[in-house]
Order: C-alpha cells, then sequence, then structure tokens
C-alpha cells in the first residue's frame, strides 16, 4: 500500500490519499492521471488493468486501488 501511495503522489502531489474516498468524485483524478495511473500500476505490479476495470469504485480511494490491485494479481 505504501508503494501505490507514493505513485498516487507523484501523479498528483499534495493530496491526503490515505484517508480521500472520493479520488474521481472530486474530479481529484482526472482521465490524463487515470491513464497515468494505470500505466504506472502495470509496470510497478506487473498487471494488465482490463477496460473493465476503469470503473470510479476502483479508483476512488487508495484502498480500492490496492484491492483492485491484488486480485488482479491473484488472478
Amino acid at each position: 500500500m505504501e508503494r501505490l501511495l507514493e505513485i498516487l503522489g507523484d501523479i498528483i502531489p499534495g493530496e491526503d490519499y490515505e484517508n480521500c474516498t472520493t479520488l474521481v468524485d472530486d474530479n481529484i483524478l482526472d482521465s490524463f492521471a487515470i491513464l497515468s495511473l494505470v500505466s504506472a500500476l502495470e509496470e510497478e505490479y506487473d498487471i494488465m488493468i482490463s477496460p473493465a476495470e476503469l470503473v470510479p469504485a476502483n479508483f476512488n480511494s487508495a484502498k480500492a486501488l490496492y484491492e483492485m490491485v491484488q486480485r488482479l494479481q491473484d488472478e
């Protein structure tokens, strides 16, 4: 989870990613940031994030992102 928080901070610094649960809903993560995040997560965790995973529920919080990454690593 710590590495995920670092990646988020690299893409958009200055946000409270540990506590925020509305990253997409509040437009903290816009479409460009999401694409950058997907690329970074795929590289860091050696996963493939399909278009079906690109839903706000998976990107609204660091916890949701981490759960998605773990699920994809288990597949």
